[in-house]
């Protein structure tokens, strides 16, 4: 019989927790939540003060009937769930099923999963936060009266499986304002000037930068001639040369917004991916002779805050692997955001002594990924900045400036081991220009102009609407990755080249919820309403009340809702080819995994099938059939025969109309990072890369 008894929510942490704490330490998985409100009604009692109704969640029953007998028999029982309010809840049911007192010493909590760690949070049991567990409480239960109150009327009115959610309605909306934003945008027109430079052997770029002294837009064409006419012959005096020398600093520790953003543009993970790899890390890996090991702090957090701890032992590495001078030497202070509940630290590495090489053979490879972004976000924050020198030189030629920018890195310093990604892809120059001083006569060659326009806003990438939701204060780190899960499969949005693109059915719901619930889709409302949780976290203000004047006013709405909100029919797409085995037309429908083709005589006929895309290609295995695009459940993109299952040819390549010239093998279009190579299916052929 074990003395203690420890009830973690995932046998991973389990496995990880045991093996520190020693053998009169029994470690069990809850598997997560084990109540909650029930599915098949709405679980809460609105003429009692919103009491919650919870049930023991189906499945879990012989998960409770364990955890009961082994705390039956341990002298203690601790609940150490995770570290944020969702654990807290978890920890508050636990104590309500097995019978245990909430306000007792049962509680342990720890922002890592190392044996230090672990060892300190149970010197420091405390009981369970009733504020944390309230504040938990009161956004189930208002997220859980806005979906099962408004739900059934989408179902009722629009069609069955829709949804509507706080947080998830103003994604939405986000995504369709853009949109509209991308179809009112009036492009306007704009010229610019290029030139290749020549100062001795030495060749630099450098653009047109204003007339006479003054910045000059160029709009249109006669503008270009204008400038054209001014200038006299290929020779210009460099009228002005500005050295500087520009410090860098390194990009704060990864908070959950933004490792789901750098994980986006750089590693192109979805922010569920990221968020289950995290997990992973964070819970433990087998590390062979040192066992099982929790590689990174807790990665729900919006703080950028480090232990001093972490900070010295950072300082060290970096001394020894790069030097002194790498190291900083002030002290990082974490940046407070206005929204940010700062409970954690940052999501950093357990021990930088760990770097990623030394990793490579036990994990995964998008393990080993996310690992090195974290690992080397965390180590670059802790480093000195960069020193760029940076040149800037004015060229006239007859009251024509052109003008050139260089920079050369003359102390890497935080770059050395990372930089951080942008959204726009732009490259950090690193180009300096030759040496130049007032007087000089360079010379032009290759001078063009060229057209332009402006461009609407681009559409949000899952990276960019993290961003803007964290900005706006919606939501916290644990709702953006399901939110975006829930707006795709409600068929609300859809993503095309990585960019959201609201459908036909997500903009129909909204313009029903701005007509009858506008605060729902309000991002002050929302931003005020996350702020009001957060006061009853903090012991502020009671949870009931924040519902109760919610309730008042939504039930008002919910009424006149029922009454005038109109039956709208969605008409399914033709899909232009008729049922093979009916004659009926089929048309396109939505499902968990996109759209595919149905039978329009549905529920008579059933035939379904996938939507495919011809490539012009014919199938080089059948020699019948045509390569069609196809996509996966998880929506990768692959190749097949459309004879399929006669013929079960498959790339994940895209096939080109093209013999290879050695072999006479299928040639394929093969994605790389520098751009697309067409090589053969059999043989080593390769043909030149193409941006």
């Amino acid at each position: 019989m074990s003395d203690y008894l420890v009830i973690v929510e995932s046998p991973a942490k389990a496995k990880t927790i045991e093996r520190y704490l020693g053998k009169k330490y029994k470690v069990k998985a809850s598997m997560g939540h084990v109540r909650d409100l029930p599915k098949s009604q709405i679980g809460v009692d609105v003429e009692k003060n919103f009491e919650p109704k919870y049930i023991t969640i189906r499945g879990k029953g012989s998960v409770m009937k364990e955890l009961k007998s082994a705390a039956k028999k341990a002298k203690k029982v601790f609940l150490a769930a995770d570290p944020d309010r969702e654990g807290e809840a978890i920890a508050w049911h636990l104590a309500h099923s097995l019978d245990l007192d909430a306000h007792s010493d049962c509680r342990v909590v720890f922002n890592e999963i190392t044996k230090d760690a672990i060892k300190e949070s149970f010197k420091h049991p405390r009981s369970i936060n009733m504020d944390l567990v309230d504040a938990q409480q009161a956004r189930r239960v208002l997220d859980r009266l806005v979906g099962y109150k408004i739900s059934p009327l989408l179902w009722k009115k629009v069609k069955k499986g829709l949804s509507a959610g706080r947080v998830q309605s103003v994604a939405v909306r986000l995504i369709i304002d853009r949109e509209k934003e991308i179809k009112e945008f009036k492009p306007e027109e704009y010229w610019t000037i290029d030139g290749q430079f020549l100062k001795g052997k030495d060749q630099f770029e450098g653009s047109f930068y204003g007339l006479n002294g003054k910045k000059t837009e160029l709009k249109t064409e006669e503008d270009v001639k204008e400038v054209q006419k001014q200038l006299q012959g290929n020779s210009f005096q460099v009228a002005s040369v500005s050295k500087k020398e520009r410090r860098r600093n390194p990009a704060l520790p990864f908070t959950t917004s933004t490792l789901q953003q750098e994980a986006a543009r750089k590693l192109n993970f979805r922010a569920k991916k990221t968020m289950m790899i995290a997990q992973q890390l964070y819970e433990g890996i087998d590390l062979g002779k040192d066992g099982t090991v929790g590689l990174i702090t807790y990665m729900r957090t919006d703080s950028t805050r480090i232990s001093e701890t972490a900070q010295n032992e950072a300082a060290a590495y970096i001394e020894e692997t790069y030097g002194k001078e790498y190291v900083s030497q002030a002290k990082k202070e974490a940046k407070k955001n206005a929204n940010a509940q700062d409970a954690h630290e940052a999501i950093r590495p357990t021990s930088t002594l760990r770097d990623p090489a030394s990793l490579k053979e036990h994990l995964s490879r998008d393990q080993l990924r996310l690992y090195k972004l974290i690992w080397e976000r965390f180590t670059s924050s802790q480093m000195t900045p960069a020193v760029l020198d940076t040149m800037s030189v004015d060229l006239n030629n007859n009251g024509v400036i052109f003008r050139a920018t260089g920079s050369k890195i003359k102390f890497p310093g935080f770059m050395k081991v990372y930089v951080e990604g942008t959204d726009d892809q732009q490259e950090e120059k690193n180009k300096m220009l030759p040496d130049l001083k007032e007087g000089d006569e360079v010379f032009s060659k290759d001078v063009e102009p060229a057209q332009h326009f402006t461009q609407p806003p681009p559409r949000y990438t899952e990276a960019r609407l993290v961003k803007t939701l964290e900005e706006l204060g919606i939501g916290r780190p644990s709702t953006y990755a399901p939110t975006l899960d829930t707006i795709q499969k409600r068929g609300y949005v859809s993503l095309d080249n990585k960019r959201f693109v609201p459908t036909e059915l997500g903009e129909i719901v909204l313009e029903l919820i701005v007509e009858f619930f506008p605060e729902i889709i309000d991002v002050d409302f929302t931003v005020k309403m996350e702020n009001s949780l957060d006061e009853v976290e903090d012991g502020k203000i009671q949870w009931v009340s924040i519902i109760d004047d919610f309730y008042k006013d939504f039930s008002v709405r919910l009424t006149k809702a029922e009454a005038e909100m109109e039956e709208i029919e969605i008409k399914d797409e033709p899909a232009g080819v008729d049922c093979e085995e009916c004659g009926n037309p089929m048309v396109i429908k939505m499902g968990r995994f996109g759209k595919f083709m149905a039978c329009s005589n549905f529920p008579d006929c059933r035939n379904t099938k996938p939507i495919t895309k011809e490539i012009g290609v014919k199938c080089p295995k059948c020699h019948e059939g045509n390569v069609v695009e196809r996509k996966t459940k998880k929506r990768r993109i692959f190749y097949g025969c459309d004879r399929f299952p006669e013929c079960d040819f498959l790339s994940w390549d895209k096939p080109i109309a093209r013999q290879c010239p050695r072999c006479e093998s299928m040639l394929v279009e093969k994605k790389l990072k520098k751009g697309n190579q067409i090589q053969c299916m059999n043989c080593d052929y390769k043909e030149e890369q193409q941006k």
